[in-house]
């Protein structure tokens, strides 16, 4: 059970640790909703991420098709409708 949230800076440090950066993509700009593909992660990148995810937050993505989430505005709210939900359960 976890009282922590996921923020948008805590996916940009694991990104960062996980896959880098592709030249010219600025992660501390407003990324809310540019697609991951469009700031250069690809699905191995995005995996690499959401085990770093299970293990530091202590959730199961198993039940999220990350290939489904195309924004990190949207695994941002994914992992924390885990996080809630473990809270409440």
């Amino acid at each position: 059970m976890s009282d922590r949230i996921f923020t948008l800076d805590d996916l940009r440090r694991i990104l960062l640790e996980s896959a880098g950066t592709e030249e010219g993509v600025d992660l501390y700009g407003d990324i809310e909703d540019s697609d991951f593909e469009e700031l250069g992660y690809e699905s191995l990148a995005l995996l690499e991420t959401g085990g770093r995810i299970e293990r530091e937050f202590g959730v199961s993505l198993d039940d999220v098709n990350l290939s489904d989430i195309t924004t990190p505005r949207a695994l941002v709210a994914a992992v924390n409708a885990l996080l809630t939900a473990d809270i409440a359960a």
